[in-house]
């Protein structure tokens, strides 16, 4: 198994990414229903404060995870929230996704991060119970504010 952080010439990597992402959310028109133009995927993936690691074997992706990194207004230095995290379904339960964590905990010590943040939604027990084994959980609420009623 190979763990990689996506540069600008990984497009089709990110876009097979998107594609286990689509299946494992079953959210196949979410993922693959608009996908980006190439110029757009590269220039996200230039960006310093978007990560995608990914997991591969023999070449094919079988997981990945996406994060951005918040810069801190309060003191110097930053924090990640990891938007997207998924393993194909035949690839669970193998540390696929604690090993992803561990190479964005990597990259999170080089850009100067003191934590790495996720949510999981109430009735996803898998995914609380791969981030209560790694980190601590906390109470919180989220609310999504409409942009255009």
């Amino acid at each position: 198994m190979k763990y990689d952080r996506l540069t600008t010439s990984d497009v089709g990597i990110l876009r097979a990414l998107l594609e286990v992402f689509g299946r494992a959310f079953d959210e196949i028109e979410t993922y693959q229903g608009a996908i980006p133009e190439d110029h757009y995927l590269e220039s996200l993936l230039a960006k310093p404060h978007f990560i995608v690691v990914v997991a591969r074997v023999d070449g094919e992706v079988i997981g990945g995870l996406a994060a951005y990194v918040l810069e801190k207004f309060e003191r110097d230095r930053r924090e990640i929230y990891i938007y997207d995290l998924a393993v194909a379904e035949e690839h669970r339960r193998k540390g696929v996704a604690t090993a992803l964590i561990a190479e964005l905990k990597r990259i999170a010590t080089s850009v100067r991060a003191y934590v790495i943040f996720v949510q999981a939604d109430r009735g996803d027990g898998p995914a609380i119970a791969l981030y209560e084994g790694l980190g601590t959980r906390e109470d919180v609420y989220h609310f999504d504010f409409i942009v255009n009623d």
